[in-house]
């Protein structure tokens, strides 16, 4: 029996960049710390962009390069960590937004970063189970930092959208969804408090008992299990908090600089929470070829990963370009402060 597959896939990433070494100067810092992330810019929303609209763009882009009909979309599911609304959901006005089947499985989820790929998870769970034909998993935020805090370096804004459904005469699909895992623990590396503005960290916590155990306890499980080696994968994406723990971790796993190249988006996008790991897939499959394999492994603080092995059914191809797509306009602090609604 075929797998569930990428139908098609859409994302967004704002024009407005700050670079990081003009977020150090307006805190007198040197750029030492903005150097050591590996961050040399980051997305930022303009003021009238938040989750949803990220989410519906990036969610009409699959749908049109698709060429998918939105009827046939019966769920819906949104990570993010950064939802317009306290209490009303995401996936409800894109559900409307998109046109999608009203007869929709519709939900919104959070689980910080992990949250898009755990929306991916549902779907082509609801696929394979065939309770839906086809589904929606989108990941998207615009994350939040303190100011003066080292987060403001990397936290960003963007989104990823993925059509999951099984292969057809009309629909060959991009990539077969061959297996996921998860692995997860109470871990409390980064948290936010009811009410609280802003999130905190635990500093270097968030580094070997964090990312690093989860993603790489991960990805060597779901290679064990699918009798797999690094060798096999011909692209390889994981979480990107910053340029550092990624490549650090690829390293470590066995993976080469240049297995991770296609989807390593951090330096200039920065991380973009429940997207990042779905956006960097997005840029993997715009360019992989026929039977090549995809890993990819999220991370959310808390803490978890979410594991996927992905291959090939037919060569990428880009996404047509929008109107405006690709200029970047660069930030000076006060300008960010303004355009980002932070003041």
């Amino acid at each position: 029996m075929p797998s569930p597959c990428i139908l098609s896939f859409g994302r967004y990433v704002p024009g407005n960049r700050i670079e990081s070494k003009v977020i150090a100067e307006h805190w007198k810092r040197g750029s030492e710390q903005a150097e050591g992330l590996g961050i040399i810019e980051k997305s930022v929303p303009s003021k009238d962009e938040d989750t949803f609209t990220l989410a519906w763009e990036a969610g009409r882009q699959a749908l049109e390069t698709g060429d998918i009909d939105p009827e046939a979309i019966t769920a819906i599911f949104v990570g993010s960590e950064s939802h317009p609304y306290a209490v009303k959901p995401t996936s409800g006005m894109l559900a409307t937004a998109l046109k999608l089947n009203p007869f929709c499985h519709a939900a919104d989820l959070e689980f910080a970063c992990k949250a898009g790929t755990a929306a991916l998870q549902i779907v082509k769970s609801m696929v394979e189970s065939k309770q839906i034909k086809a589904g929606m998993a989108i990941g998207s935020d615009t994350a939040q930092s303190k100011p003066g805090d080292p987060l403001e370096y990397s936290a960003a804004a963007g989104a990823a959208a993925f059509i999951v459904g099984m292969p057809s005469k009309k629909q060959s699909g991009i990539c077969s969804i061959d297996a996921t895992l998860s692995f997860t623990t109470d871990t409390p590396d980064f948290w936010r408090n009811a009410g609280e503005e802003h999130p905190r960290h635990a500093g270097r916590f968030t580094g070997e008992p964090a990312y690093f155990h989860h993603v790489i306890t991960t990805a060597k499980k779901i290679m064990e299990r699918e009798k797999l080696n690094p060798e096999d994968f011909a692209h390889v994406v994981l979480h990107m908090p910053n340029g550092k723990f990624p490549t650090a971790a690829a390293k470590r796993l066995g993976f080469t600089p240049e297995q991770l190249k296609l989807g390593f988006i951090v330096p200039h996008i920065g991380n973009t929470y429940s997207a990042c790991s779905p956006l960097g897939l997005t840029f993997v499959l715009e360019h992989a070829k026929k039977g090549e394999k995809i890993l990819l492994v999220s991370y959310g603080s808390g803490a978890g990963s979410d594991a996927f092995v992905f291959t090939m059914l037919q060569d990428g191809s880009p996404l047509p370009k929008r109107e405006g797509e690709g200029e970047i306009r660069r930030l000076s602090y006060g300008e960010y402060q303004q355009v980002a609604g932070k003041s």
